[in-house]
C-alpha cells in the first residue's frame, strides 16, 4: 500500500469516527455561553439592579455626599439601570434565536446518525427489540428524550422572548403580553432544572462507564 493510499484511508476513518461533528460542538459551547449569560441579567436585574433596593441603595450612598433626591428620582435612576441590564439580556435573547436556528438549519446537514431525531429514535428501537442491558437502554431512551423536551423549551422560550422585545409592533396580541411573559419566565426556570440535571448526569456518568464526554464535545469524540 502507498502512503498517499495510507493517507486517504486515514482520512476517511477520522470522518467516519467522529461522534460530534464541529459545527454541533460550536453550536453547543455557543449555547451554553449565550444561556448562561442571558441567566446572569435575569440574576442581576432580581437581585442588584432591582428597583427598591437599588433605589433605597442610592438615596443613602447620595445623602452621605449631602445631596438630597427624591424618592421619584432614585427609581427613575434604578429603573435606567435595570433597563441597560434588560437591554443586554435581549441581545443575548436575539443570539439564542440565531442559535437556534442555526440548530435546526444544521439538523438538516447532519449525518444519519448524528440527527436528534434519528437518535431518539434508535433509542427507542433499542428499548423495545434488545432484552439484554434493558436499564442501558431505558437510561438511553431517557437522556434522548430529555433533550428533545430541552429544544422544545428552547424554542418556547426564544418565541416568547422575540414577542416580548417586539411588543410594540404587537400591538394586536398585547392582551396575551402577562401569559407569554408568564411562560417565559417558566421556560427559565425548566431550562435552569435541564442545566442541573445534565451538569449532574455529566458528573456522574465521567465516574462511571462513560468517561470522557465533555472531552468528547470538545475534540469531537472517537465513535462507535
Amino acid at each position: 500500500m502507498t502512503n498517499k493510499e495510507a493517507v486517504r484511508m486515514d482520512v476517511v476513518h477520522s470522518l467516519k469516527v467522529k461522534k460530534y461533528s464541529a459545527p454541533i460542538r460550536l453550536w453547543h459551547w455557543a449555547n451554553a455561553v449565550v444561556i448562561s449569560g442571558s441567566l446572569i441579567t435575569v440574576l442581576i436585574n432580581s437581585t442588584i439592579t432591582d428597583d427598591h433596593s437599588t433605589s433605597s441603595f442610592l438615596k443613602d450612598e447620595l445623602q452621605k455626599s449631602n445631596v438630597s433626591i427624591s424618592n421619584d428620582q432614585a427609581r427613575s435612576v434604578a429603573g435606567a439601570l435595570s433597563d441597560r441590564v434588560w437591554d443586554v439580556h435581549v441581545y443575548f435573547g436575539y443570539f439564542l434565536a440565531a442559535l437556534l436556528l442555526f440548530r435546526l438549519l444544521l439538523e438538516f446537514f447532519q449525518l444519519a446518525d448524528q440527527k436528534v431525531i434519528r437518535r431518539i429514535k434508535n433509542a427507542y428501537v433499542q428499548f423495545k427489540t434488545i432484552k439484554q442491558n434493558r436499564q442501558e437502554s431505558r437510561h438511553e431512551l431517557a437522556v434522548k428524550s430529555l433533550y428533545a423536551v430541552f429544544y422544545v423549551l428552547l424554542a418556547m422560550m426564544v418565541v416568547t422572548g422575540l414577542f416580548l422585545a417586539f411588543e410594540d409592533a404587537m400591538t394586536p396580541f398585547k392582551a396575551i403580553r402577562q401569559s407569554v411573559k408568564s411562560v417565559h419566565g417558566f421556560c427559565m426556570y425548566l431550562i435552569l432544572g435541564f442545566i442541573a440535571v445534565h451538569i449532574a448526569g455529566v458528573f456522574l456518568a465521567e465516574r462511571k462507564d462513560n468517561k470522557g464526554i465533555v472531552s468528547d464535545m470538545i475534540n469531537g469524540g472517537a465513535g462507535d
